[in-house]
């Protein structure tokens, strides 16, 4: 069981609390101290845009041998609306001219070839990470409106295909692909497809506990109540939840229970606001340690 948060960056941890010994510390110097207390962060600047060989590069150079980092998948990929400003500018040629001036561009939105490009790219760009064995896996967030169907079946198949030596796991944010009468399908879908289920913990009713790969993933993404589509809500804002003790002993039973049939459990602490996440993942791995479970 690996467990750590989804950011060593975020600028509530960074400027907003003290868990960093200074403010003026530099990125190199604040991965390191990451780096030397926990195993694993999850980076989500991967999601809006995709990444680059030199910031994988960057990443490998800064991070110590056996530290593993989960990256968010590049939006365009699952469906999400994506900023037409994040597409390679070669390959916007590739997007259907009269869709070219929309302010939000979509997969579809681009020929096969300029598809099939874009994940080549995305995978390329990665491929740092896997050659120097710091990728733990590709988790990718499918959008909110993505019903259970065919579309978004066949878009994980794509990626599935699309990076076939990656270890990828899978965030369905529409609560009905985990609905009783679903639940069964979806999870035997991710199984036969070898895709890592993503068990989220939020404000939006009880988790759904499963592994359907070696993988095992959970994002703790803390119970802040309220609608979270609002416009005006902060985005720091929505990550504004602690996990009390009883909480967090709650979830190093059921990670440990996870541990017992995955080979690998991540255990992500989502709630990004002040220090909540490294607070968070630091007690929990302290709690799964005493249990056995966590090797750090």
């Amino acid at each position: 069981m690996l467990v750590g948060a989804s950011s060593w960056s975020a600028r509530s941890l960074v400027y907003d609390s003290h868990w960093y010994p200074r403010r003026s510390m530099k990125a190199a110097e604040r991965v390191a101290y990451y780096t030397e207390r926990f195993p694993i962060v999850e980076l989500d600047a991967t999601y809006r845009f995709p990444p680059t060989p030199d910031l994988a590069r960057q990443w490998v150079e800064r991070t110590p041998a056996g530290f593993l980092i989960d990256i968010q998948g590049w939006t365009l990929l699952t469906g999400n609306a994506t900023l037409p400003d994040s597409l390679w500018e070669d390959l916007r040629v590739e997007v259907r001219p009269e869709l070219r001036h929309r302010r939000r561009l979509y997969l579809g939105h681009l020929s096969h070839d300029g598809r099939a490009e874009a994940w080549r790219r995305f995978a390329h760009a990665i491929q740092p990470l896997v050659d120097a064995g710091r990728l733990g896996a590709v988790i990718l967030r499918y959008p909110h409106w993505l019903r259970p169907g065919d579309t978004g079946r066949a878009l994980m198949v794509e990626a599935r295909r699309r990076l076939p030596d990656f270890r990828l796991a899978v965030e369905l944010r529409n609560r009905h692909w985990l609905e009783e009468d679903e639940r069964e399908s979806t999870l035997a879908f991710l199984e036969d497809e070898d895709l890592a289920f993503v068990c989220v913990d939020s404000a939006h009713g009880p988790p759904v506990v499963a592994t359907t790969a070696d993988l095992a993933v959970v994002r703790l993404a803390g119970r802040n109540p309220g609608d979270w589509d609002e416009a005006d809500m902060p985005l720091a804002e929505r990550f504004a939840y602690r996990y009390s003790s009883e909480e967090l002993g709650v979830w190093a039973v059921t990670a440990g229970q996870l541990a017992a049939v995955a080979d690998e459990v991540h255990v992500l602490f989502a709630n990004v606001y002040r220090d909540f996440a490294v607070a968070n993942a630091a007690e929990l791995a302290e709690l799964a340690n005493a249990a056995g479970s966590c090797p750090r």
